[in-house]
């Protein structure tokens, strides 16, 4: 009950505080990367959007995304506190192997039970705000995505899905568990500050391993939707549009 209550409040919080950056990272993977004059510096796509469209704009799917993510946060630490007391030791230490396969269980649960509806939900939110907006609310994205492609929209981009949510699990508990380790070898103190930065790293190393899942995760969660391997296709082709962009800027000068 503790892991329930403690996992979802602190996931609230963290959706909640980082919501902006989260809506520009959404957008940035939503863009037409063969468009070389569009926005990619997600800092200036935030100033860009309350410039133009309030502050407001920048908590588009907001209220999915917390709901979400305190109900993924709550499966996530409760399955991996269950899963780690299964493999801990005599000595009750949980090795970096372990840490990391009870984050990927873990991670799997989360994306089956609560991950994969809400982003679907919030990426295409975000989607449709790019230019004449379909939906007024997260009930009524829910509903006309249902209409228009059955209750199954939910479950669109759960196999990606499911990969960033195992891949980020493992990497971020198993990462996490790792320092935390470190820390009791050397006796170093666990308190507040020291956690905060231990679960700090782990965010960065997480973000770096995982975020290839979460662009292709984020194209099949479209408003129009696209399979996987559209997905990957669509990507590779905006590359290679962009590269032939650029060389041809840099032949004429311009």
């Amino acid at each position: 009950m503790v892991s329930l209550i403690a996992g979802g409040v602190a996931g609230g919080v963290e959706a909640a505080s980082t919501y902006p950056f989260e809506f520009a990272k959404t957008r940035l993977q939503l863009r037409d990367a063969s468009n070389i004059r569009e926005v990619t510096n997600p800092i200036v796509m935030i100033r860009q959007i309350v410039n133009t469209e309030g502050v407001g704009a920048l908590y588009t799917g907001c209220s999915t995304l917390i709901a979400g993510t305190i109900f993924k946060a709550s499966v996530r630490f409760l399955s991996f506190d269950s899963i780690r007391n299964a493999l801990t030791d005599d000595n009750g230490k949980l090795s970096s192997v372990n840490g990391m396969l009870a984050g990927m269980v873990a991670g799997c649960v989360e994306s089956a039970v609560a991950v994969t509806p809400t982003e679907r939900i919030k990426t295409a939110l975000i989607d449709d705000a790019k230019g004449p907006k379909r939906f007024r609310s997260v009930f009524h994205c829910a509903s006309n995505l249902v209409r228009e492609q059955g209750i199954a929209t939910f479950y669109r981009g759960l196999i990606p899905t499911t990969i960033k949510q195992s891949a980020t699990s493992a990497v971020r508990m198993g990462s996490y568990n790792f320092l935390r380790e470190i820390f009791k070898a050397y006796d170093l103190p666990l308190n507040s500050v020291t956690t905060f930065g231990i679960g700090s790293m782990a965010g960065v190393i997480t973000v770096y391993a995982t975020q290839p899942f979460d662009t292709v995760k984020t194209r099949v969660q479209s408003a129009k939707g696209m399979s996987m391997v559209e997905a990957l296709g669509s990507i590779m082709q905006e590359q290679g549009g962009q590269a032939k962009a650029v060389e041809l800027v840099n032949k004429n000068g311009k």
